[in-house]
């Protein structure tokens, strides 16, 4: 079953990022009070999966009035490869749509290779001709790697 993300199911959701080996949770954004204020922000776009009573998938998605964008994609690895990944994607884009968003953008990190298979299976399209530029504003908003 899919369901739009409430900040009700954060810390379930955030037991699952810390499951995805490969993920990069950021200390400031991904806490709590992150999540709380994107969601505020985009309060139907978010999806989370949920599958023997519990969450085993999610999307952050947002819009900043011109473009989509997803964040934390993830899956349970004991749920994959049963369409729940597509299945939250196309509900978000289904959201963004309705808030009249014509473009969603993603990032991928370049060593997961789960995932950027899975973004060329579902017909993605990987960018060359732009160069993804980005800026600290807060120093405190250290990025760890799941390793597991």
């Amino acid at each position: 079953m899919l369901r739009v993300m409430t900040i009700e199911d954060y810390e379930e959701v955030y037991s699952l990022w810390k499951k995805i080996r490969g993920f990069g949770l950021r200390s400031v954004d991904d806490s709590r009070e992150g999540v709380e204020r994107f969601l505020a922000r985009n309060p139907e776009t978010s999806v989370v999966a949920v599958e023997d009573g519990r969450i085993v998938g999610s999307i952050l998605c947002g819009h900043d009035g011109r473009r989509g964008c997803f964040y934390h994609v993830c899956v349970d690895e004991t749920y994959r490869r049963h369409g729940i990944g597509r299945s939250m994607v196309v509900m978000a884009m289904e959201a963004l749509k309705r808030e009249k968003i014509n473009k969603v953008c993603l990032i991928a990190f370049t060593k997961n290779d789960i995932g950027n298979a899975f973004w060329n299976t579902i017909g993605w399209t990987r960018r060359l001709d732009l160069n993804y530029y980005d800026f600290t504003l807060n120093e405190e908003n250290i990025t760890a790697f799941n390793q597991q």
